[in-house]
């Protein structure tokens, strides 16, 4: 190459007046037609003009220059610098958190959302609806945590969900973290990012509560526990159509927004050791003594076997004996809570005597009982002593009373007519849960149909929406059993222990219940259960409220007038 351009320069230098060499002219002189001129054969060639070399050389030059003096920048400049910088980075891969799911009430009114963090950007924290008795339905989450160096533990770089249903539906909730590239300093500073992975935010999750309901439902039910002095108490509403549970309230509770925080250990351990407890969903976990709620399903049970026809009266004195086999001189004597003089089927269920379930729950002289093997049997026909399959953790069976329990309970001892009386009444060793108790109402309510109840939006009417709503069981009783029971709550509205909800801009039907506890029998658990519209139901309903005083006049009837006359006014589209 060199050799090629040095006799291109030689050329060029040579005077205009040079010879002539013997090869031009020989070419010169084979310039025949033969050649292939498009080849340039047989042609004189011309000279490159010395400008282009010297453009090339200038070219040549600069580029060499520019990396040169780039080179002279990277390693006599900026060198120290930059190997610095090399000794102290770290690249590591850092999360970008998704932002959890909404939780939204039936009506797409946020129940539990997301804000921004003010003392970090690495992700949003948890804003819950506060004092509407849904924190235990609601639950909590606890927030990632990093070392000291910032950096978040490998196990716990997700919000971790506690309870409710931010536990139950965490994994819709979650969402789908991010990543991106992070290069810090030997301090930890960030000196730049690279998202490597876009998160995907969590799915927005609709309940069946309606957040005006439900807090009415609450306050209401605070209001008569603070009034009457019980230490706790439960409350709920389901559509008897769809298992959808419309409102719950439960006193007394924790708030979801201090354990989300987790700072206020004060008020937390004094939740922690509070005797009443307030991380109890006693909805769910709850465990009560019914009462008379239980004289409904030992009614049906009654009418199913047709020991007695539903217009003959039992006399009720205002008590019951049976001789005493250790004592004959001193019988036993079973109260009812007031003489009612004789009643029939209908009334019995709206005065709720004692004496009338007690003689057709385990007979008394000529009037034959159907028996604790048939009170057991028709109690779970409806539910009681299995779990109901609703969208929580935690449900209890409850137990029902019977021979066996009995002798696996109490040292062998045997079954005695007084534990039938007292089981159909709904005492003795009964226990149930308010949710197994508003899906048994609801039974009733619509005829047979035993619904798994859900704190998720359904919709519409079981026939309409197929198998998103689930049937846990049909209760094949005759349609006329159900109807005769229906109007004896109704009459307990009219006439009855329910008068409290005696109405004109809506027709209800219900049954109270007082069930003793303790072993002084000082105190009691007040119920009231029920439906609405009377002719047309849709909604069930179920009250609870625990351990208050047997002498006090408010009772768990109350917090239902409150909600009812609160409907009337604000909400009358769920009296119609």
């Amino acid at each position: 190459m060199f050799y090629q351009l040095k006799k291109i320069f030689r050329n060029h230098n040579r005077s205009k007046n040079r010879d002539i060499d013997p090869d031009e002219i020989f070419l010169d002189s084979q310039n025949l037609p033969e050649f292939d001129t498009a080849q340039f054969e047989g042609r004189i060639e011309k000279p490159i003009p010395r400008s282009a070399f010297t453009t090339l050389l200038f070219f040549i030059f600069f580029v060499g220059g520019v990396f040169i003096f780039k080179l002279w920048g990277l390693q006599i400049i900026s060198g120290e610098q930059f190997r610095t910088r090399s000794d102290n980075n770290n690249l590591r891969h850092t999360i970008i958190f998704a932002d959890r799911g909404l939780i939204l009430d039936r009506n797409a009114v946020p129940l539990v959302w997301n804000t921004i963090n003010p003392e970090s950007n690495d992700f949003s924290l948890r804003v819950y609806a506060t004092s509407t008795g849904l924190s235990t339905i609601l639950g909590y989450v606890k927030y990632p945590t990093k070392d000291s160096k910032g950096i978040y533990y490998q196990d716990q770089d997700s919000f971790n969900a506690k309870d409710g249903i931010e536990k139950i539906y965490n994994a819709e909730l979650l969402g789908k973290n991010g990543t991106k590239i992070t290069e810090t300093d030997v301090k930890g500073n960030v000196i730049s990012e690279s998202v490597i992975e876009l998160p995907e935010d969590g799915k927005n999750l609709t309940l069946s509560i309606d957040i005006k309901l439900q807090k009415k439902l609450s306050l209401a039910l605070l209001d008569i526990a603070d009034r009457a002095g019980y230490k706790g108490g439960a409350s709920i509403v389901m559509d008897i159509h769809t298992g959808e549970i419309l409102a719950s309230s439960n006193f007394p509770e924790y708030d979801s927004q201090i354990m989300n925080y987790g700072t206020d250990n004060k008020k937390i351990n004094s939740w922690i050791s509070d005797k009443n407890h307030p991380f109890l969903n006693r909805l769910i976990s709850g465990l009560y003594t019914p009462g008379s709620i239980m004289k409904l399903f030992v009614a049906l049970g009654v009418l199913d076997q047709g020991i007695i026809s539903p217009t003959k009266q039992i006399l009720s004195t205002g008590s019951i004996s049976v001789p005493n086999p250790f004592f004959p001189d001193k019988p036993s004597v079973f109260l009812d809570w007031k003489a009612h003089g004789y009643v029939d089927l209908r009334h019995a269920i709206a005065v709720s005597s004692n004496v009338y379930f007690y003689t057709v729950g385990g007979g008394h002289r000529a009037q034959k009982g159907i028996g604790i093997g048939n009170i057991e049997k028709y109690a779970q026909m409806f539910g009681f002593g299995e779990i109901t399959g609703v969208d929580f953790f935690g449900e209890k069976k409850g137990t029902i009373p019977s021979p066996e329990w009995k002798k696996q309970n109490f040292n062998g001892e045997i079954w005695r007519i007084g534990d039938t009386y007292n089981t159909a009444i709904g005492q003795y060793g009964f226990q149930v849960s308010l949710i197994q108790v508003v899906r048994a109402v609801s039974a009733i309510a619509n005829e047979g149909t035993l619904l798994t109840p859900t704190f998720t939006k359904v919709g519409k009417k079981a026939e309409e929406k197929g198998s998103r709503v689930k049937i846990s069981g049909i209760v094949p009783l005759d349609k006329n059993f159900y109807t005769i029971v229906k109007e004896g709550m109704r009459l307990g509205v009219t006439d009855g222990t329910s008068g409290a909800l005696n109405f004109p801009f809506v027709e209800v039907a219900s049954k109270t219940g007082t069930a003793q506890i303790g072993t002084s029998k000082n105190l009691v658990n007040s119920w009231v259960v029920g439906f609405w519209p009377y002719k047309d139901p849709k909604y069930a309903y179920a009250v609870v409220m625990e351990r208050g005083s047997k002498n006090n006049q408010f009772g768990a009837v109350l917090v239902m007038k409150e909600l009812f006359e609160w409907m009337n006014v604000y909400v009358p589209e769920y009296l119609k």
